[in-house]
């Protein structure tokens, strides 16, 4: 992110959270509006600022920032960082964005114009998250630390259009936690950080379930609550179980109805649903940390996701790779060894992010025995008895971090295994045993960058003694980190190679002796008022990672160790103090202190190696700086011949090499001067001064590079001066930019024109390149580019450049933590190489990234068209010299000659279109097919096993690989829904000759009783397999799938109380026709509830659609509540309607309507009946009124 156009130039902001667009791949090429781009990503920072990046374009679409308070305004909304955002669909073609800024406010944004069109502040609640409903993207919730809940409906982009609901998810956490930091202040109305920074260790989380709609899952630090929206309530809540650390984040399985659960202490939780219910119990607990080669303490687990990727391709391959005829890869003795086992597979793909910059790539199986006894269920494509197998294949990478593992990170952002699947028959959860398998590992940086070490160029460019022989090259560069790590980058791979724990704060300073040991140091104020430090001085060998203190002390000291200088070689280092004497040292196995330099040292340097003699092909012209070399100099010598294998760690007294090296310095005064180190002598070099002019009274030096003959000096001013140490020539130039902080020689290597090119690296954190050897420096000068907020913290060359033509490699360590490779091409041209427009560009990972949504939008659209066409399994075979060594090569004939039609598959359809359109496709993907960077080797077996079953099966691939998984669902569910409506069809056509349109009426004994029989079913239906295909409910069309989903809901809500679940639940009974169970839940209500007479009215009306001697009894109960709340003369018209005249009299006689009661029985009775109503009557007379003779 950029900083801010109204803040002075600072350290880059930090992102604090991010959000690709769910928009799909467009499919209009004509359009050339920036917005077409289907690469777009929300970015959100702590200063409160939003940005759509397109990674297509490179560059902010659109920032979102709300406007600077007004003079009176008493709060600043600009400034709340951003702790949560969410893309939200407002219309069918275009989304708008959710934010939480700050605690308590969620904002909703218009990504087109930037503007925030509706906010909502929540205070006193805290917000933590946000989520999107799976099954309405219209639809979203915002989630408080303290269980409050915000629902929003989302009906267009404008204010009026968002429609909010208020809830509260009861929970029995205690929030002393949070009630503390509230007291203590650090969640007052002024606090600019989201919930996130001020309660790092609170954790609240929720997630839609992707199988039930309405229902929720919420992590509360020690709880685990299912939330029903609809009923808003409450399901059910588990406990945390013992010594099992705080909930961190919760994630549905898409396919299972399992629940992953994240803890703070580096755990996951697989918690299955209990049948019937819709409650959790926890099954197993694993560690998302490998037990050996992790550092103590573990690095604590930030987030866990769930690739829904391979979720979608795993239900393409179990819906379609059935047949063991047209796979290549099946095999038919583990399928006979499997199916004889009888054993149930499932796997799932995690990917876990650690503090320490690695993400891992966990492989989570379930395995368990199947009950013979159930029969197979029948998911709608494969026929009952078939079985299928595919074979497992994981990818198990060394994660060593003592060796380099490029090889390991080059395969890890492809590490995807297939699933594997047995005979897919019914079985029970609780059977199942876990079991979490690490596949894979990408190491990022585990810390702000604070320095950065190259090997020194004496290693990689000549030998010690001279001469233009190369020596072996060692593509490593060290980063040291604020939190104490080394990380040793493979510029190879660009990528991390190994990670090493060496001190225990912030790494100040660090170099490399040779090219295989790092020299690092750190330092801690003791006591601030006496001003005492601790330092420390580590040697870390990279290929053993044993880390070795030296130079320990038992007092502390007056003055920090302000920085290192090695020696070209790694035999010399130069420990620099903060107003202290310099002391020189001899690196060899146990390090020796040579010398104690009281000098006022402002800047030092150890010369570079001499360069290589240039080729003269003409005459060339004359420079100060690319003179002619001087035989009578002695040459530096960097290190021995077998130095560039192991470190010189002889004695220096036994060492017979007398070569020696220099340093070049400057002092306060101005003073310059070369010394030379000789074993362990130290003696001034007397090199050739240059003209008292030279020295600069208006500028401290401040930064110097030494490659001899050469010294280049920056001062505060910034002005670069240079001098040759042999001849005493001199001259100089004004940048006219700040102080210059870093020097840095281009490595030269033969036939180059100019040896005096240089990086600078200013105060400002920016730098340039200048070449010394031009007429005009500044003017042919190359500035530093335009990388969105690329402040440099430090710079180095790479020296690996062995050919003239080749790019020189700026290594660049970020303010915002990121490690660079700079590629600058150099021209030839006498005019300076600074006019070219791309002279300068970002070298990425050389690794090619299967990744198919990463292509230009028409390159992603005709791979789409050829994999949904059928392209035969060979065509994916690339030109590797390792594809034989390759576990999922594909075998067939792989060529680029000729007529490529011929990889398209035959197929029995007519051709749609020219002919020659396969063609033009696959010449226009010939290229990156040659880079293997289409599909990765997993997921070209899985198209592999699917390319021959059909149209539906490669469309629903395509969709999947694009991560369209809405429109995957939609063609896994084609080959069903078309049959279904065929045979629909076929069915009421010959129905209308014969048979009359009339309806049944509800009254028919028919209907009544397919009604009642469907309501009783309930309770005896057999279990269904619920562990798989749950992911296609989301889309279920069928009449028996939909009633079946519905029932399962009912169990749920039947303990539920309350006036609103009851009517909820009454809905729920209506809709599958147990209209019996919906009859008595209303007629439960009491005669006090506001909702008597409604429930009354619906239960009397209902029982009339079941059955006369329901209809009556759901009468009686309705007019005996009335008699409860002195209303009988409603209950008894009721009992009238219905025929109940002796229940309506005794009624009558009850409330003291006698009269009333024999003009009744007068009127409708007849016989005993009304000679009973008569006794009770004259019985009353008798013993109430005590009226003999009435």
């Amino acid at each position: 992110m950029p900083a801010p156009s109204t803040s002075p130039i600072a350290l880059a902001p930090f992102v604090t959270s991010v959000r690709w667009t769910p928009q799909p791949l467009r499919r209009d090429l004509l359009t050339q509006e920036p917005s077409n781009s289907h690469l777009l990503i929300a970015v959100g920072d702590r200063q409160g600022r939003i940005a759509i990046w397109d990674f297509r374009l490179r560059q902010v679409l659109v920032w979102m920032e709300f406007d600077p308070p007004s003079s009176f305004s008493s709060s600043d909304k600009s400034k709340l960082g951003i702790q949560d955002i969410y893309w939200i669909r407002a219309k069918a073609d275009s989304w708008i964005l959710a934010s939480i800024s700050g605690l308590s406010l969620l904002s909703l944004w218009n990504t087109s114009t930037g503007r925030c069109i509706w906010k909502y502040d929540a205070s006193p609640e805290f917000f933590s998250c946000i989520q999107r409903d799976p099954f309405d993207f219209r639809h979203f919730c915002a989630l408080g630390l303290k269980g409050f809940l915000l629902s929003v409906m989302v009906h267009g982009d404008e204010e009026g259009d968002i429609v909010i609901k208020e809830l509260k998810v009861p929970t029995a956490t205690d929030f002393s936690e949070l009630h503390k930091v509230e007291k203590d202040g650090g969640a007052n109305s002024t606090t600019t950080s989201p919930a996130l920074a001020v309660f790092p260790l609170f954790r609240v989380r929720f997630s839609f379930s992707p199988h039930w709609r309405h229902i929720l899952f919420v992590s509360f630090p020690k709880e685990l609550i299912v939330f029903d929206l609809q009923y808003e309530t409450s399901l059910s809540s588990a406990a945390l179980p013992r010594k099992c650390g705080k909930f961190l984040d919760v994630l549905p399985d898409p396919d299972n109805d399992w629940l992953y659960c994240a803890h703070f202490d580096g755990k996951l939780s697989t918690w299955r649903r209990k049948e019937g219910e819709q409650a959790y119990t926890m099954c197993v607990v694993e560690e998302l940390m490998p037990s050996i080669g992790t550092s103590v303490p573990s690095p604590i687990v930030l987030a866990v996701i769930r690739c829904q990727s391979v979720s979608t391709l795993q239900n393409v391959v179990d819906l379609y790779s059935n047949s063991p005829h047209t796979s290549p890869f099946w095999d038919y003795d583990t399928h006979l060894d499997r199916c004889s086992k009888s054993i149930l597979n499932f796997m799932a793909h995690l990917l876990s992010i650690t503090d320490d910059g690695k993400i891992w790539n966990w492989l989570l199986t379930a395995e368990g025995a199947r009950d013979a006894q159930k029969p197979i269920m029948n998911p709608g494509l494969i026929d009952a008895g078939e079985v299928r197998v595919e074979e497992i294949h994981t990818n198990r990478l060394d994660t060593s971090i003592h060796e380099p593992v490029s090889d390991a990170n080059k395969e890890s952002e492809s590490a995807q295994s297939s699933s594997g699947h047995t005979c897919n028959s019914t079985h029970t959860v609780g059977d199942l045993s876990f079991k979490i398998d690490l596949v894979g590992q990408l190491h990022l940086l585990s810390s702000t960058v604070t320095t950065l070490a190259v090997p020194s160029p004496s290693l990689t460019a000549t030998l010690a003694r001279g001469g233009n022989n190369p020596a072996v090259a060692v593509p490593l560069i060290a980063l040291g980190t604020q939190s104490g790590t080394i990380e040793v980058i493979d510029v190879s791979a660009n990528a991390v190679a190994a990670s090493f724990s060496v001190h225990n704060s912030t790494i100040r300073g660090l170099r490399w002796l040779g090219n295989s040991r790092l020299v690092s140091f750190s330092f801690v104020q003791v006591n601030e008022k006496a001003g005492g430090y601790t330092n420390r001085l580590v040697v870390t060998c990279v290929r053993s990672g044993l880390n070795r203190a030296f130079r320990v002390l038992q007092k502390t000291e007056r003055a920090p160790i302000r920085a290192l200088k090695a020696s070209s070689s790694g035999r010399y280092l130069v420990i620099l103090l903060r107003d202290a004497p310099v002391e020189v040292w001899a690196m060899t196995k146990s390090p020796i202190m040579l010398r104690s330099l009281a000098l006022p040292f402002t800047v030092l340097e150890w010369t570079l190696p001499t360069v290589p003699h240039p080729v003269h092909n003409g005459p060339s012209k004359q420079s100060s700086i690319s003179s002619k070399e001087h035989s009578d100099v002695a040459s530096p010598a960097a290190s021995p011949t077998q130095a560039s294998s192991s470190d010189s760690t002889t004695n220096l007294e036994a060492s017979t090499d007398d070569a020696a090296e220099s340093f070049s310095f400057a002092l306060v005064n101005g003073a310059l001067g070369v010394f030379e180190v000789h074993g362990r002598r130290i003696r001034d070099f007397r090199p050739k001064w240059p003209s008292t002019s030279f020295v600069s009274s208006d500028g401290l030096v401040t930064a110097m590079a030494y490659r001899l003959p050469h010294v280049v000096m920056g001062d505060r001013s910034g002005n670069i001066r240079w001098w040759d140490v042999t001849s005493g020539l001199s001259s100089s130039f004004n940048t006219h930019r700040e102080g210059i902080r870093r020097i840095k020689f281009s490595p030269v290597v033969a036939g180059d024109r100019s040896r005096g090119r240089i990086a600078v690296l200013f105060y400002d954190n920016t730098f340039s390149i200048f070449d010394l050897d031009s007429q005009d420096p500044l003017a042919n000068s190359l500035l530093q580019p335009q990388f969105p907020g690329t402040l440099v913290l430090e710079l180095d060359w790479l020296s690996l450049r062995t050919d003239k033509n080749e790019p020189l490699v700026l290594c660049i360590a970020g303010a915002d933590s990121s490690f660079r490779l700079i590629e600058v091409n150099i021209s030839d041209k006498r005019s300076g190489f600074g006019s070219q427009p791309r002279a300068i560009k970002e070298r990425f990972r050389p690794m090619p990234l299967c990744s198919p949504i990463l292509l230009p939008t028409p390159h992603a659209l005709a791979l789409r068209m050829v994999l949904q066409l059928g392209v035969k399994p060979s065509w994916f075979n690339t030109f590797s010299m390792t594809k034989d060594k390759d576990p999922y090569q594909i075998h067939g004939a792989v060529s680029s000659k000729g007529d490529l039609r011929g990889y398209m598959i035959d197929s029995h359809l007519p051709n749609i279109g020219d002919s020659v359109v396969p063609e033009m496709l696959l010449k226009v993907l010939e290229p990156y097919r040659k880079d293997g960077c289409i599909l990765d080797d997993e997921t070209a077996k899985i198209y592999a096993s699917v390319v021959n079953k059909g149209s539906a099966a490669r469309f629903a691939f395509a969709a999947a690989v694009f991560g369209e998984y809405s429109e995957a669902l939609f063609w896994l569910h084609l080959p069903r829904a078309l049959p279904h409506f065929m045979n629909k069809s076929a069915k009421r056509f010959p129905q209308k000759a014969s048979v009359s349109t009339s309806a049944p009426e509800l009254g028919e004994p028919s209907t009544l009783s397919r009604i009642t029989s469907r309501g009783r079913s309930v309770l005896g239906k057999e279990n269904r397999d619920t562990t798989k295909y749950l992911q296609l409910k989301s889309m279920a069309f069928d009449q028996e799938e939909l009633w079946e989903s519905a029932n399962e809901r009912i169990p749920w809500h039947e303990k539920l109380e309350g006036e609103e679940a009851i009517q909820n639940h009454v809905h729920e009974l209506v809709s599958v026709g147990n209209l019996e169970a919906a009859v008595s839940l209303l007629l439960s209500t009491p005669p006090e509830s506001s909702y008597f007479y409604v429930n009354a009215l619906r239960a009397v009306a209902l029982s009339s659609a079941v059955s006369r001697s329901l209809h009556e009894l759901a009468v009686k109960v309705v007019a005996a509540n009335m008699v409860r709340t002195d209303k009988s003369l409603s209950g008894t018209h009721l009992l009238c309607a219905v025929g109940r005249y002796q229940e309506a009299c005794s009624q009558l006689q009850d409330a003291g309507f006698w009269t009333d009661a024999a003009t009744l029985a007068a009127t409708h009775l007849q016989g005993s009946d009304y000679a009973r109503v008569l006794q009770r009557w004259a019985d009353h007379v008798l013993h109430a009124e005590h009226n003999i003779w009435r």
